[in-house]
């Protein structure tokens, strides 16, 4: 009986994580076939419209790009995790057929070409850097920002450090950081909300998780509301060694920047989000009435987490809106 036991603690503790790593593992595309289609792509300077490459001299990133010569403003947009710039293509269409230049790029741990392996290297400040050395490159002098997600926590940063540039700020989904930061240290149901983080923040296992049995957990639970060929391009990111992590990275990296000293938004606001969101309470959203601006608006909508996945259609018109309004 005791030997029986024996076996059973051993396998759970080797045999159970290599089971884990082999399914994992042999999920991954070896071949590199998503980094070899970006490299592929023409750079910004040969191309200002469709997929391109933007080389900022540090990193070089796959982005989508529209409207060049539109003569309304300029836009970037921020996707979140684990998602890419394809969650944005709505508004993007949209955007540049109303007269705006549009920028959608794949964010730091996306790009093939923007994966540095060092977990520090994905400090917000850091991701919020990435924005204005992409602005710099495509001529965007002062632009209009959207953010969903992490793409938010990006977007916060830097309207909170460094906003001389932005017209004006929108949020899918993730209210004021500081008013988040407060919740999820204080409320109860925040805390709930947010437990998901401790995984996403363990290194190996989390990767080991999301990639098994061909990204079951990803295919089956994350995406179950998004369209097939947004999976398919995804999945096309995550399924190349180092991605996923790159990704991961995010999270683990929280925290470590400096906190803002001024913690009230000096921009013309726009909030969206979803009363059913699983990951953000009410609590988090009704907080941070304190930090906002006088031009604030707030779109609630009886909706997840996945507001451009599920409700573009409410979405898409409330940003234009939004940008027509502040963006002379």
């Amino acid at each position: 009986m005791i030997k029986k036991f024996l076996y059973v603690i051993v396998f759970l503790i080797v045999g159970a994580p290599f089971v884990l790593w082999l399914g994992a593992t042999t999920s991954l595309d070896r071949t590199l076939s998503h980094n070899a289609a970006t490299s592929a792509l023409p750079s910004f300077a040969d191309q200002s419209n469709g997929l391109v490459r933007i080389n900022t001299g540090k990193y070089t990133f796959r982005a989508r790009v529209a409207g060049f010569g539109g003569t309304r403003g300029n836009l970037i947009l921020l996707h979140g995790f684990p998602e890419t710039s394809a969650m944005w293509i709505p508004l993007i269409d949209a955007a540049a057929m109303a007269g705006y230049q549009v920028v959608a790029f794949d964010q730091r741990g996306y790009s093939p070409g923007a994966r540095p392996e060092e977990t520090h290297a994905y400090v917000t400040t850091a991701l919020a850097r990435d924005v204005l050395d992409v602005a710099d490159v495509v001529g965007f002098e002062t632009f209009h920002l959207v953010g969903h997600d992490w793409g938010s926590g990006v977007g916060w940063n830097l309207v909170l450090t460094d906003a001389s540039r932005v017209k004006t700020w929108t949020s899918l989904s993730i209210p004021h950081m500081a008013s988040f930061g407060a919740a999820i240290a204080e409320d109860p149901d925040q805390q709930q909300r947010s437990s998901y983080m401790l995984l996403f923040r363990t290194p190996w296992l989390a990767e080991q998780i999301f990639a098994f049995n061909d990204f079951e957990l990803m295919r089956g639970v994350m995406y179950n509301e998004h369209g097939d060929a947004q999976v398919e391009e995804y999945l096309a990111v995550f399924s190349e060694p180092g991605a996923l992590t790159g990704a991961l990275n995010w999270y683990r990296a929280a925290g470590f920047d400096a906190p803002t000293a001024d913690l009230k938004l000096k921009l013309p606001y726009l909030f969206i989000w979803g009363n059913q969101d699983p990951a953000v309470g009410r609590v988090a959203v009704e907080g941070q009435a304190q930090y906002l601006p006088e031009a604030y608006n707030e779109l609630e909508l009886d909706a997840g987490h996945w507001l451009m996945e599920t409700h573009a259609e409410l979405v898409v018109p409330a940003v234009l809106s939004h940008l027509a309004t502040y963006g002379s």
